[in-house]
Formats: C-alpha cells, structure tokens, sequence
C-alpha cells in the first residue's frame, strides 16, 4: 500500500497552516506596537519656533471665512505654548489671529506673522492692510512677516505678482520681510531672492516627490539646506517649516507613525543644534480639518494633539500604542463570536472545527481592530465613520460566514452553500478601491485590516473546496479578478516597492484573484470530464 497523504490532506495542513499563523500574527502585531522604542534624547524640551493654528476643535477650518478665533481662546493656547517654545510662527491675519502679536508679548515670545496670499486680490488686499497694521503697531515682537506661503506651489499667484506684494510690504513695514515655499520652488525661481530680506524654505522629507525615510530624513535636510545655501550665497536661509506626521498613509519609505515622529523631531532638534540655523517646526496642534486636503497624514503633524495634549516625551523610550492589549481583547471577542456563529446549525463534530473557528476569530478580531485604529486616525465626520463601520460590519459577516465553512471542511463535513453575489460584490469594492489608488491614491490609506477579511477567507474557503463545490465563475467575477492583481501591481510601481503596505495590498488581490481562478480551472476541468 502507499503511504502518500492525499491531496486532502496536504490542503488541510497548509490550511491549517495559514489560520494557526494569522492568529499569531495579529496578536504579535499588537504586542509589538506595544514595546517602547529606545531613540536618542533632544538636547532641550524647548523649541526656538513652532507653527500655531488654533483650528483643532471639531468643525474648526480657515477655510471657513466666517471662523473667529477668540482672543481669550489664543491667550489660552499661547499662555501653555510659551513653556515650550521661544516663538510661533501664523500663516494668517483673519479670524481673530492678528491678535497674535499682541498676546505673544504678554509672554515674551516672539512671532513669525503670516499674511496669507491667494487667488483673490480683494481678499489679498485685506490681508496687507491687516499685516502691516500689525506689524507697525508691534514690531519688536516680530522676528519677521511672512508674505504668502506656498503660493507658487499652489499655482494661485504668478512670481511677478508676488514679487509686487512682497515689495509693498518691505516699503511699508521696518522689520524682515520674506516668503515661505516648498525648498525646489526657491531653485526653480531664484529671482524671489531679491524680493525678500532672508529666505524661508520648508523641507518635509515625508512629503518629497520622493519620500525619505525617517532614518535618513535629518541627513536629507541638512542636505537639502547645504544646496540652498549653496544656490544663493552670502543670503541667510530659515527653514520655516519641518516635522513629520504621527500616523497615516505610508509613502514609499517614509511611515508615519508616533515613534518615527519623535525620531524625526529629537534628530532634528540636535542637528539644529550644531549648526545654529534659524528653523520652525510644523505644528504646535493636530489639524483635523487638514484630513479633508491631505489624507489622514495632514491632521498628525503636531507635537501636541487636538486637545492640547503632548504626544510624546523629549527624553526617553517612546511607545507607538500604549493601549496594545485592546487587539488582544478584540481577538479574544472574535473567537467568541465566531465560535457562537459556527454552533449554529452546524453540520461537523469533533475538535477540528472549534479550533478553526477559534483561530478564525483570534485572526479576524486583531484585523478589525487594526482597521478601527487606521478609522481613528481617518475617520472626520459621521458620514466617513457609517461608511467605515458598515464595510466593517460586511467583512465580520463575511468572515463568518466562510469561518464556517473552513470548519466544516476542516471536520470532515461538507459545509452549507455561499451567496454567490457576496463575492461578487467584495471584487468589485477591492477593484474600485484598487482604482482610487491608482489615479488618485496619493492621500488614501490601504485599508489592510477590512479587505484582509474577506480576501483571506475566499482563498482559504476556495482551496477546501472538492468537486461536488465547484460552480462556474460569473463572467464579472473572472474580469474582476484578471483586473485585481494589475490594479495593485501599478500601485506597487508607484510606491517604487518600497512600501511594505502595498507588497500587503498586492497579496490581498491575490488572494481573492485566485480563489476566483481556481474555481474556474475545476469547472472548466469537470465540463471536460463530463
């Protein structure tokens, strides 16, 4: 007789395989965000500059022109601000924060004020009129006025009108006047120079056309900021803008997160500290009406939170999520869950099936809490948050569904029938969100811990499956799934591969591609046999 396993007996075990280190993995994951990270200490808690916006309460934007910002509500941001830093740099003269001179004297901090530019020359008008106003009336408290910022990045002015209203405000105020772009439009305009007392360059490595990652980052500023001085000798350079994001979307190398935001800022603070440059750290608060812009990356730059808490410590071991343990309680709750759902009318006994729904629900719970933390992060109104939690309701239902069905084929039993739209309905969500991506990804989030559900369950359900399961794909189903892996491929190339995330991505459409190709091959296999 041969001892050769059967071809049974090979899926089961890979099957196996799989959920034993799902499970693992997302319990590891937790844990591992839960370790604090040793980084290098800051020479000083204090800061030379920092920018304030004071728009971090729900609804608050300066892009609402009827926004005000009370005086008592700036003494109070500016009364906490000035226990960390020398100065703070404004970007605006309307809604109430030409009051900022004023207030900064009270606590004997210097101001960078901004005179905010746009499209509109009415709008501009009233803006100059306020800044030099203010600037008049408070020059010893002004390191300098800042007219316009990223204007020319933005498109909304050309050089020469920038030019002009740089030159009527340098002719109407006796402190430093100067404009404040992204470091290449310096290069690409070095005509500016002659406009402005000093030069005001941002350098965001996590926003360059290519990211740098947080390791690099500090030797690609000092960099970067080497060729400035170097393109216009003799002239002073501040950099008016630095820092990273706490949490969103992975661009190439460079990863948001807490810990690499603390890196980032503690290297940063020591390099300035060597050369003496003038600099400004972006920002004092999360924005969360920035989300709207720029993804959920553009309301995390701040070294406080929304609520005017510290995200980290200057000195010390920095930990990326202090509340790890809730994943381990969120699978511990999967496991329950998935394990009621697999009693209910179940067709298989014995301990194969428990232990499958077990893992099943470990595995599913720590993905669903993982996605609930990237919503927490993302999620800005209440139409964002339905969308989100009933996707993720979809995918908990999914998931059981097919949990049950692994066990029953896990069991020896043959497992009830699936919806045929439901995995119909997953491919084209995965295919249009593959689309946004492509055309339009450069502020989305790769929802990892949704699509892991149903991609994951599909290809597990689909290699279990025998001859007596097989159906023929619908057509829409096979262009869905030859569409899946080219979608996630381009994304791949767009990140130069270099994002772990989108390696992830790329996997998921496999995955879910695949259970749909399998069926295919078996049925097409079995018409020929027939």
């Amino acid at each position: 007789m041969s001892s050769t396993p059967s071809p049974v007996f090979h899926r089961a075990g890979l099957a196996w395989l799989v959920l034993v280190s799902a499970a693992l993995a997302g319990a590891y994951w937790w844990w591992a965000i839960g370790r604090p990270v040793a980084l290098p200490d800051a020479p000083s808690a204090r800061i030379a500059c920092v920018s304030y916006a004071p728009f971090r309460n729900a609804g608050e934007t300066p892009l609402d022109a009827a926004a005000f910002i009370s005086p008592q509500r700036i003494d109070e941001d500016l009364r906490a601000l000035s226990q960390r830093f020398d100065c703070v740099r404004t970007y605006s003269q309307g809604q109430g924060l030409s009051a900022v001179p004023q207030i900064a004297q009270r606590y004997g901090m210097k101001v960078l004020m901004g005179i905010w530019l746009g499209s509109d020359k009415k709008a501009n008008a009233r803006q100059i009129e306020l800044g030099i106003t203010t600037a008049r009336k408070y020059p010893q408290v002004l390191r300098g006025v800042i007219v316009g910022n990223e204007v020319l990045l933005r498109g909304d002015l050309s050089v020469r009108q920038l030019e002009g209203y740089l030159h009527e405000v340098r002719a109407a105020v006796s402190v430093p006047v100067t404009y404040a772009d992204v470091w290449e439009y310096w290069m690409r305009h070095p005509e500016l120079a002659g406009s402005v007392d000093y030069l005001t360059i941002h350098i965001l490595p996590y926003w360059e056309d290519q990211p740098v990652s947080p390791e690099r980052a500090v030797q690609h500023v000092a960099s970067v900021y080497a060729k400035v001085q170097q393109a216009f000798p003799g002239r002073r350079v501040m950099i008016g803008e630095t820092g990273w994001p706490s949490a969103g979307r992975e661009r190439q190398a460079a990863s948001a997160s807490l810990v690499n935001e603390a890196r980032y800022l503690r290297e940063f603070l020591i390099y300035a500290a060597t050369v003496h440059m003038p600099y400004n750290v972006i920002e004092a608060f999360d924005q969360p009406w920035k989300r709207v812009q720029e993804g959920a990356a553009g309301g995390y730059w701040g070294i406080f939170d929304a609520q005017a808490r510290p995200k980290f410590a200057m000195q010390g071991p920095v930990t990326e999520e202090p509340h790890w343990w809730a994943g381990w309680l969120a699978g511990v709750a999967g496991a329950g869950l998935f394990a009621l759902a697999g009693a209910w009318r179940r067709r298989w006994r014995g301990w194969r099936g428990w232990a499958a729904l077990v893992l099943s629900g470990v595995a599913s719970g720590c993905a669903l809490a993982w996605q609930f933390r990237q919503m927490w992060f993302a999620c800005g109104d209440l139409w964002e948050w339905t969308e989100s939690f009933v996707a993720c309701g979809l995918a908990l239902l999914t998931a059981m569904l097919l949990a049950r069905r692994i066990a029953a084929r896990l069991a020896g039993a043959r497992p009830a029938s699936m919806p045929g739209w439901l995995r119909l309905g997953w491919l084209f969500v995965l295919a249009f969100y593959g689309l946004l991506l492509v055309f339009n990804g450069r502020y989305r989030d790769f929802p990892l811990g949704l699509f892991m559900l149903p991609c994951v369950g599909y290809a597990l359900a689909t290699w279990l499956s025998d001859r007596r399961d097989v159906a023929m794909p619908l057509l829409e189903e096979r262009f869905l799934a030859a569409w899946l892996p080219l979608l996630a491929a381009a994304v791949l190339v767009q990140e130069n591969g270099l994002t772990p995330v989108a390696w992830w991505w790329l996997g998921l459409n496999l995955l879910l591609a695949l259970s749909v190709w399998f069926d295919w091959r078996r049925a097409r296999l079995q018409s020929q046999q027939a």
